[in-house]
């Protein structure tokens, strides 16, 4: 998939209105949880300064109801980048306007402009054209570097790039060379691990990795619905009994490339203070529920996992918030992340959290920045953020 990037831009003197993915968590005072976001945008935005550019940064925060809501305000991200990139950084309290073109005229070379959330503008989310017109005035070139938004058809991702030159970021090059270079050119032998509580959030997923890969390993929630469809009680688990011949069709298509757990972590109760114990997949008792793959499992995964040249882990093994349940999810984060000449991608949400969780994120070729949009890509969708670049 090959998109032009910042790397195809003669930058000195020109503005780079950049679409980041500033989406980071806050505590109740407003103070950034976590700028994992914000650092991964770094790359492009020291290369842009270094090329002479002005920078005009717009991002969406949270999920404002009908307007603007000083609790989603784009101040307090525009103030710690400004510690972060060591130099100043303006902020303008409107996306589109009078008030944000004034600003954004006014920028020399090394000058960076942080516009309000986009979601304040209720026509960001209608992809409108009238609003993608007048973020265009605020720069001469449209950098995407936000993958994490991608999936979704916005005036900032995708509008915008009706009406100026769009290319990609490094951290969306990054995202489109792993994701991508997985799907249409993986080393292998290729192994997908999928989890997560709900095969039907994984259908596409299912259907589109199994004419690429070498093997699907199953665990999770979702793992109980294809059980059930062989047959087996299963309990209180979480099962979605309209998915089970959804689920009977995949074990067939799939044959020997789906791996399901053999044994299981149950409890009496969805708590982290439940009964619990380690069960073969056919013993189940009755009242019980699974909540974590089991120690046979973990090896069984394990095996499949060795000789691995490509792996791809969306979903978490079990419900990993509880510490009792979570040592499924971790033994997977750890395997990954001590296989040797092996490319490890991490698809994004819970996964990547597990990953951060363990501090095994270094030990891993890349973990996504896009949740969703991992998930649309790995289901073989067109993403309309990466649709609208211009190809090399």
């Amino acid at each position: 998939m090959r998109k032009q990037t910042i790397r195809d831009i003669q930058w000195q003197g020109k503005r780079a209105l950049i679409r980041v993915d500033f989406n980071v968590p806050q505590d109740d005072s407003g103070a950034i949880t976590d700028d994992a976001r914000i650092q991964a945008a770094l790359p492009t935005l020291n290369y842009l300064l270094e090329k002479g550019a002005s920078l005009v940064l717009m991002s969406h925060l949270g999920r404002p109801k009908g307007g603007p809501d000083p609790k989603y305000s784009m101040r307090p991200i525009a103030e710690h980048l400004a510690g972060l990139l060591g130099r100043p950084v303006q902020f303008v309290g409107e996306t589109v306007g009078p008030e944000a073109e004034k600003a954004a005229a006014s920028l020399h070379p090394g000058d960076i402009l942080v516009l309000e959330n986009t979601r304040f503008d209720n026509r960001e989310t209608k992809n409108n054209p009238e609003m993608s017109a007048q973020l265009a005035k605020l720069g001469d070139v449209f950098v995407n570097d936000a993958f994490g938004s991608a999936h979704r058809a916005h005036a900032s991702t995708a509008g915008v790039a009706d009406y100026l030159p769009a290319v990609a970021g490094f951290l969306m090059q990054k995202e489109l060379d792993y994701l991508g270079g997985a799907l249409e050119e993986p080393q292998r032998p290729f192994v997908a691990i999928l989890g997560g509580a709900k095969v039907s959030d994984k259908i596409a997923v299912i259907e589109n990795l199994l004419a690429k890969v070498d093997a699907i390993l199953i665990g999770g929630g979702m793992a109980n619905t294809f059980l059930r469809a062989q047959g087996y009680a299963t309990g209180k688990s979480l099962v979605e009994e309209d998915a089970l011949e959804t689920a009977k069709a995949l074990l067939a298509k799939g044959g020997d490339a789906l791996h399901l757990p053999v044994d299981l972590v149950v409890a009496d109760a969805f708590a982290a203070d439940a009964h619990r114990a380690v069960v073969a997949v056919d013993a189940i008792p009755d009242g019980w529920m699974a909540l974590d793959i089991g120690p046979a499992s973990i090896a069984h995964f394990a095996n499949r996992l060795a000789g691995a040249k490509t792996v791809v882990w969306n979903g978490p093994m079990g419900v990993f918030e509880m510490a009792a349940f979570a040592a499924g999810t971790v033994a997977i984060a750890e395997i990954l992340a001590g296989l040797t000449n092996v490319t490890t991608i991490i698809g994004g949400g819970d996964s990547a959290a597990a990953i951060r969780q363990a501090g095994l994120d270094d030990k891993i070729s890349h973990v996504s920045t896009g949740g969703g949009a991992s998930l649309e890509f790995l289901e073989g969708q067109v993403l309309p953020g990466v649709a609208a670049l211009k190809d090399k």
